[in-house]
């Protein structure tokens, strides 16, 4: 993320700014924008999305149970609302054009109107690692996530629907390459649901393991804060509750989001038992 209202502040004022991206990253860079604009009157924001609605984002505003993504999310909402951002939803990006002075984005599908006169673009479209460092040692990573084997189940954000996931440490995290592992958001590799608790005991169990206390390295626990919102299927309406994933992290069935919804599958229910929950 740029520091927009820092030492980035002279390369966006004035300027018509694109933010490609619906993640916390793309929230942060137009509140900041916003509050750029503010100062710098003729700056102008426009967000292109690929999903069709941009307010999964919004999130659960009060109902989440990590205030400052909420809080986030309240702000982003806002700012729609005002009109202080140029929205383009279901936007995947076909090519980019040089006209004058300034950039011409159009979409994949011609039907939607091009993104005209744009003169700073802030890509906030994802990440991947980058492997290269660790070329010459033997690892096995998930095809799809480039993460561990063992640990791509647990953060699938395709099989998850909640920001919940199962306590895991050394054992998910190792590789076969002796004593090497990847902790952090890195260990998630493109799962871009990591939190920072998650990376903590992380790093507790894996220095245990290192150490060579494997019963405190096996000892993982970890308890996320509940939410009233799935983190891939943000709330779009302000009625639901923060019953809505309720029981915490699921504690046997990956596909499951939380207690509820794994007691409901159990029981031969389909889709997501919390989400009809209130």
């Amino acid at each position: 993320m740029p520091d927009i209202l820092g030492a980035s502040a002279r390369r966006y004022a004035g300027r018509k700014v694109l933010v490609a991206g619906a993640g916390h990253s793309a929230a942060g860079n137009l509140i900041a924008l916003a509050h750029l604009a503010s100062k710098a009157p003729r700056t102008r924001i426009a967000w292109a999305v690929r999903g069709q609605d941009p307010r999964r984002l919004f999130g659960g505003g009060e109902n989440d149970a990590l205030p400052a993504r909420g809080a986030l999310g309240t702000q982003l909402q806002r700012l729609v609302a005002q009109g202080r951002l140029e929205v383009h939803p279901g936007f995947r990006v076909r090519r980019i054009e040089q006209h004058a002075s300034a950039l011409r984005v159009v979409a994949d599908d011609p039907a939607l109107p091009v993104i005209d006169g744009v003169e700073e673009i802030i890509a906030a479209t994802g990440s991947r690692p980058d492997l290269g460092i660790a070329r010459e040692l033997r690892l096995r990573f998930d095809p799809l996530l480039e993460s561990t084997d063992a640990l791509a189940p647990l953060i699938d954000p395709n099989l998850h629907s909640c920001g919940t996931v199962r306590p895991h440490g050394h054992r998910e995290l190792e590789h076969p390459e002796p004593g090497f592992y990847a902790i952090g958001a890195k260990s998630y590799g493109r799962a871009p649901n990591f939190l920072m608790a998650t990376g903590y005991e992380q790093a507790r169990s894996v220095v245990a393991a290192l150490a060579g206390d494997l019963a405190a390295a096996d000892d993982v626990q970890l308890e996320l804060p509940e939410t009233g919102v799935c983190s891939t299927d943000f709330a779009l309406d302000a009625q639901v509750s923060a019953a809505a994933c309720c029981g915490g992290p699921a504690r046997t069935d990956a596909s499951a989001c939380c207690v509820l919804d794994e007691q409901k599958k159990a029981q031969g229910s389909a889709g997501c038992g919390c989400s009809t929950h209130a």
